[in-house]
């Protein structure tokens, strides 16, 4: 099966240098730049589960891709996925299969209208990666998790054919009959711990130390819940209990790599990891004029304003 891995920015390049690792036929869909970065130092992962070097991987720039691939894993931030749709648009073949690793559920309308639902499968990763100041990918985690499936719940061959492929690679894989579901439990998470962590500019044990800061998130994830109840996607209990354990543990340093981004002074998703999923719940009348939700995207679409307007100034 021959892999198409759109970007070897962090996600990207963690789980397809493991691919590459594991003796997998892997390309990496670049920009020049990234090109030529690894062409001269390579593509580095740094990880308790075992450090990966690979001095050459191969990579192909958009204007040279004109082959149609099996599985095209994509790991694009969601604010460059228009521009990533374009570049791998030619790797789209009959029976090409799209596996999408972007958090929440918008970017799946966007590449259905391109290719066609039949194409895009659902997906998730769960994990913490980072690039360094080496330009290493430094795994910051316990986890290093990939899910995926159809997203109407069948089991088809190609997913037995992706999970096969997936053997013995060194990250935990697994193919779910319940995928939406699972990217809605993940999104009910992200979205509270990025509206908490970048609201409040603080780690989730700053947050728990702070008064009234548990019940802020608690209340967030509750709001979060109800509005993908609404969708119809009712969060199971033992992913609940998980998110709130880990949203109000007093000595988490836990913060949402939004905030990393806002940190660095860099694009954040906001519009499509909050942004989205408050519009659903006006839509539904669960985010009323109090909303938490609102707050939260208030202040992640002023950051944006900002850094437009100092960009603009420079």
């Amino acid at each position: 099966m021959r892999i198409l891995v759109v970007g070897a920015g962090a996600i990207g390049g963690y789980f397809g240098g493991r691919l590459v690792d594991a003796n997998r036929d892997v390309t990496f869909l670049v920009r020049p730049r990234r090109a030529a970065e690894l062409a001269s130092i390579g593509l580095t992962i740094r990880s308790r589960f075992g450090d990966v070097v690979v001095p050459k991987p191969a990579t192909v720039l958009a204007e040279n891709l004109h082959e149609h691939y099996d599985l095209v894993l994509l790991s694009c931030k969601a604010f460059d996925l228009e521009n990533a749709i374009q570049s791998f648009a030619p790797a789209v073949g009959a029976t090409t299969a799209i596996l999408p690793l972007l958090n929440g559920m918008r970017h799946l309308a966007l590449l259905d209208q391109h290719f066609g639902s039949e194409h895009v499968l659902g997906g998730q990763c769960l994990i913490a990666v980072t690039l360094n100041e080496k330009r290493e990918i430094a795994h910051l985690n316990e986890n290093h998790e990939l899910s995926f499936g159809e997203r109407d719940g069948q089991s088809c061959d190609r997913v037995k054919a992706i999970a096969s492929l997936m053997e013995g690679v060194r990250f935990n894989a697994r193919s779910s009959e319940h995928i939406v579901l699972d990217m809605w439990e993940k999104w009910i998470f992200l979205a509270s711990a990025a509206g908490c962590t970048c609201l409040m500019r603080a780690a989730i044990c700053d947050i728990a130390a702070s008064p009234g800061g548990t019940d802020f998130v608690l209340g967030l994830l509750d709001e979060c819940r109800r509005i993908a109840a609404a969708e119809g996607y009712s969060m199971r209990d033992e992913s609940y209990q998980r998110s709130r354990d880990a949203l109000t543990a007093s000595g988490s340093p836990l913060t949402a790599s939004m905030l990393r981004d806002i940190e660095k002074n860099g694009p954040i998703e906001a519009d499509h990891i909050v942004g989205d999923l408050l519009q659903r719940g006006i839509r539904h009348g669960v985010s009323g004029k109090d909303s938490s939700l609102k707050i939260a995207y208030t202040h992640l679409k002023s950051y944006e304003a900002r850094r437009t307007r100092t960009a603009s100034q420079q």
